[in-house]
């Protein structure tokens, strides 16, 4: 072993520790950085917490479920494929095409829920898309600046509080070097000794300074990079956003308009699911011979409200009983109804028989 390097070493450390400790006590003097240095430490300061809360806030907004994004986490730390998973929409999704097969894809209501089942998987995709480009073009870079270029910056601010300890131990020994030889003789060499050590210091950290600077000023490029990384995700967004928009308007056509049409303004059964010749089917002009009853008629309670798209139709309030039958050639998911004197279509998914 290098003893003397050793002792050095320990000397230097020693040194540091007693500057700061005097700094701090206010007992010794602090070389201090330009006022144009201090504002790009701070700038970079800046950067680095804010893009921090920016990173984590995205991924809450990409991944909001916490155990998740754990998961994913340690993949990405052991490099492994993350795991495929099914997000919230697909499994919605996935449940109305179930239900919609079990009730019969050939109902008014299994047809909707196969309907609206496959747009939430279509839903789904989009959103996986939108998060995988999301964390490529905006996460990516701002995970790679602060676990590349900001931890670099750190370490050689760091570096350059070390070479400032030294160069300002260095000034403390050459005044106390200069008093001591002022009343000694032989006290000239520790002065010289004293001299050298500075301006070695100084050289030292004068090239630390300019390191330190260049990479702080690189803080420039680092935000006209992330600011090209914001674009690419506000692009992202509006093209996600676009894709649900029509996904939806196209299941909205599918299934009819709930609170447009000018027959059904407060919204009814989706168009859709009527008939489409429904006008066509025969409705008697004149109530019943006898006991007014025609035969087979029962009697049934609405389950909601519905309001008559035309004519032909009956509304019907939500717990009201009426008398219901069927007219030959009707379709078997309409009947006719009847409340008193008025009479009209009713669609058998609001009726609830009445034994």
């Amino acid at each position: 072993m290098d003893f003397k390097k050793l002792a050095a070493d320990a000397s230097t450390v020693f040194n540091r520790a007693v500057q700061f400790t005097e700094e701090k006590f206010g007992h010794a003097e602090k070389t201090e950085l330009d006022a144009h240095f201090e504002n790009l430490m701070q700038r970079a300061d800046t950067t680095r917490i804010n893009t921090e809360k920016i990173l984590g806030a995205t991924e809450s907004v990409l991944q909001p479920n916490p155990n998740a994004r754990v998961e994913d986490f340690l993949y990405d730390k052991l490099d492994r494929k993350k795991r495929e998973r099914q997000n919230n929409l697909e499994r919605l999704g996935q449940f109305m095409v179930d239900a919609g097969n079990d009730f019969g894809p050939g109902t008014s209501y299994g047809n909707s829920l196969v309907k609206c089942g496959q747009t939430q998987q279509r839903l789904g995709q989009a959103e996986k898309d939108f998060v995988s480009t999301s964390a490529n073009n905006f996460l990516t870079p701002l995970k790679n600046f602060l676990e590349g270029d900001m931890k670099t910056i750190q370490k050689e601010r760091k570096l350059l509080e070390t070479k400032r300890l030294d160069l300002d131990a260095a000034k403390s020994r050459v005044r106390k070097a200069r008093s001591q030889a002022a009343q000694q003789q032989d006290a000239e060499d520790m002065l010289v000794k004293a001299e050298t050590d500075l301006r070695n210091a100084q050289s030292e950290f004068d090239r630390q300074s300019e390191i330190t600077k260049l990479l702080l000023e690189g803080i420039s490029s680092t935000h006209a990079h992330h600011l090209r990384c914001l674009n690419d995700f506000i692009e992202a967004q509006t093209t996600y956003y676009a894709q649900c928009q029509q996904y939806m308007q196209d299941l909205q056509r599918q299934l009819g308009s709930y609170s447009t049409s000018p027959n059904n303004p407060q919204g009814g059964l989706p168009t859709d699911i009527r008939p489409p010749a429904y006008e066509s089917f025969p409705q008697p002009s004149a109530p019943p011979a006898g006991n007014g009853a025609p035969s087979g008629a029962r009697k049934a309670k609405a389950l909601y409200d519905y309001d008559a798209a035309g004519s032909k139709e009956l509304s019907l309030l939500a717990d009201e009983v009426i008398t219901v039958y069927s007219v030959p050639g009707m379709d078997p998911d309409w009947m006719m109804g009847e409340r008193g004197s008025q009479r009209g279509m009713v669609p058998v998914t609001y009726l609830e028989f009445v034994d």
